[in-house]
């Protein structure tokens, strides 16, 4: 390698691919989708860019800011808006009489009018838009609620509202883009999908191939779409394409009946039955010019990283629903089912399984008013969503598979079950948002990244300048960089000197007071691991795939502990914070290895007493599905 090519313009994952010997083409794509990643932090205010959110400094400041960790109890006052009442009496009412879903067993044409006349779709667009005005916080707790009756409406909520057209009109959209656009997307008269995905683009969006080109008062597109949630003739679409070479962001509205120039792509998908998903494929299809979105900075992909944020926390909250719609079922098969003359409710193993889902809400609540709080105060939130979206995912899917099916045995494979009948919906969103395990890697990218650019990247440009395979161990390598090393020397006996980062919560328990001490001290420990792993693998971390996952996922369990605990303890309702034990429990055991003590089951057992004693909060509004096969 004879050195870097375009240092002014390269980003650091650019830099690094480079230095790391990686194909021109790699490094560069890379680097591409890492200027993305830059241009959404230029959109926001020092104070809330990722450097400074609470995650990153709680693991590289010297001491946490635990008072943003600390979630404020909200009002419940601020949950009761007249269209958040309107939209939950519309699909209880189709709920009960069994009009959900069409002869083709989606969400209906009925339900989707009667939501929009209740103002259902325009929850997150401004009143003097025609919207309902909604901020973040209510808007993630709406669906929750939502999704206890259909996740199916609480996830087209989701698409329309956070990575459909509304964010990105409402974000990037000029002032008449915003006239023209956003009252028909608060009444519903323009449902909203987001076309981003194509068959060759997924992860990777530098593989994009769908082009609009200027002709006269139109851009006229052509390429092919796949998975697009909500896509079907009538509806609104936010198009990500190629305008000469650069992506770029189209509001299009599609036609109502398909012609030589659109046409939808069928599919049979597993997930996701109860709402259309399809291929689009455009062909000279026009859009009007003025419907080009163009942001402050950055360019499509802009567009589309910015509400994807929005669309993790959503996840997560409808996961909190559908987990509430598991355990509201687990209890009466638990009461009805018996085993040599017992219910089932009173053996140890199916009391464990109703704490632990208890546990997993608790984990999914405390992140979602978490996250959609600090969204509300101006953050960006892109580590906090992150958690948010994994947590969620993987809670769904093990309340799912460890919890709801291993309860109900095998009646859970009948026609008509839920667990049966909706195996895929339930383990998708480990998929949608992002792939759990490569967003955890995005997750170590984003909170490593400052740290690496500060004293890595000037070590490995210079490395590469002297040609030299830098071994620390080396005193004339060390003398030649010594410049370059003494930053992170100083860096490095600062950490050893701090001490481990303490706080006192007034009122809070002693247990949940434990766990908040646990998770302050492992993030104290946390850089150091960190930089330590940067320092042994230097330019090859990045193809380490597997321990920078593990990493990631380790600094993401103990923010969860710490964020629970101070949910729990802000909502003064003991069966939370017993929930909130529980899985701080679990995630102390998963970081240090350490068995389940006989404290810790009596610990499970008492909060499965409360649970099915109905002081679980929210369980008793959820319609609960007949026992099939009663004897």
């Amino acid at each position: 390698m004879t050195g870097l090519k375009d240092d002014s313009k390269a980003s650091f994952a650019e830099t690094a691919m480079q230095l790391a010997g990686k194909t021109e083409e790699e490094a560069k794509r890379t680097g591409a989708v890492d200027r993305v990643d830059d241009q959404v932090e230029a959109l926001f205010a020092p104070q809330y860019k990722t450097s400074n959110s609470p995650v990153h400094r709680a693991v590289w400041d010297a001491k946490v800011p635990i008072e943003l960790f600390s979630t404020p109890k909200i009002d419940p006052a601020s949950l009761d808006m007249e269209a958040m009442r309107a939209s939950i009496d519309v699909l209880r009412k189709h709920k009960a009489a069994g009009t959900m879903m069409d002869d083709k067993g989606k969400v209906s044409d009925q339900v989707m009018q009667d939501l929009a006349k209740a103002g259902y779709w325009g929850m997150l667009i401004e009143t003097k838009y025609g919207g309902q005005g909604a901020d973040v916080r209510q808007f993630m707790n709406f669906l929750t609620r939502v999704a206890t009756i259909e996740p199916t409406a609480a996830g087209l909520a989701s698409v329309h509202g956070c990575i459909g057209a509304v964010d990105p009109v409402r974000y990037f959209g000029s002032e008449d883009q915003k006239n023209r656009l956003l009252p028909d997307l608060a009444s519903g008269k323009a449902l909203s999908a987001f076309a981003l995905t194509e068959p060759q683009a997924g992860s990777d969006l530098t593989a994009l191939k769908t082009t609009a080109t200027l002709q006269g008062d139109h851009y006229v597109i052509n390429g092919e779409k796949l998975f697009i949630t909500n896509a079907i003739p009538g509806r609104t679409a936010g198009v990500v394409c190629l305008i000469d070479g650069k992506p770029a962001a189209l509001i299009a509205k599609l036609p109502d009946t398909e012609n030589e120039n659109f046409q939808t792509v069928p599919y049979k998908l597993h997930a996701l039955k109860h709402a259309f998903n399809n291929g689009l494929k455009f062909k000279d299809f026009k859009v009007p010019k003025e419907n080009l979105l163009v942001p402050p900075l950055g360019d499509g992909l802009t567009v589309a990283y910015h509400g994807l944020n929005m669309g993790r926390i959503a996840l997560c909250a409808t996961a909190s629903g559908v987990m509430r719609i598991m355990l509201a079922n687990m209890l009466p098969w638990a009461k009805f089912r018996e085993t040599y003359g017992n219910p089932i409710e009173t053996r140890e193993l199916v009391k464990r399984r109703i704490a632990r889902a208890s546990a997993l809400i608790c984990g999914a609540d405390a992140l979602v008013n978490w996250s959609s709080w600090l969204l509300d105060q101006g953050y960006r939130g892109e580590l906090e969503c992150i958690i948010a979206k994994i947590f969620g995912s993987e809670a769904e899917k093990e309340c799912a598979i460890e919890l709801f099916m291993k309860t109900h045995g095998g009646r859970s494979f009948l026609a008509g079950h839920l667990f049966g009948d909706n195996i895929h919906d339930f383990l998708a969103p480990c998929i949608y948002e992002g792939e759990g395990e490569m967003l955890g890697m995005a997750f170590f990218k984003s909170l490593a990244k400052q740290h690496g650019v500060t004293y890595f990247e000037p070590i490995g440009k210079k490395v590469n300048a002297l040609k030299i395979k830098f071994n620390p161990a080396n005193p004339i390598h060390a003398f030649n960089l010594r410049n370059e090393l003494f930053p992170y020397s100083m860096w490095w006996i600062g950490k050893q000197l701090e001490g481990v980062d303490q706080r006192d919560v007034e009122g809070m328990s002693e247990n949940l007071k434990a766990h908040v001490d646990f998770a302050l001290e492992f993030l104290s420990d946390s850089p150091l691991e960190l930089s330590q792993a940067m320092v042994k693998h230097q330019l090859k971390l990045a193809d380490r795939q597997c321990r920078i996952a593990e990493m990631s996922q380790r600094v993401q369990d103990a923010i969860i502990m710490l964020v629970t605990s101070l949910y729990a303890h802000a909502q003064k309702d003991q069966v939370l914070e017993a929930a909130a034990d529980i899985l701080c429990q679990d995630l102390k055991r998963k970081l240090t290895g350490e068995r389940p003590s006989d404290a810790y089951y009596k610990a499970c057992s008492k909060l499965a007493d409360a649970v099915i004693d109905g002081k679980f909060p929210g369980l008793s509004e959820i319609a609960t599905q007949d026992i099939l096969f009663k004897y």
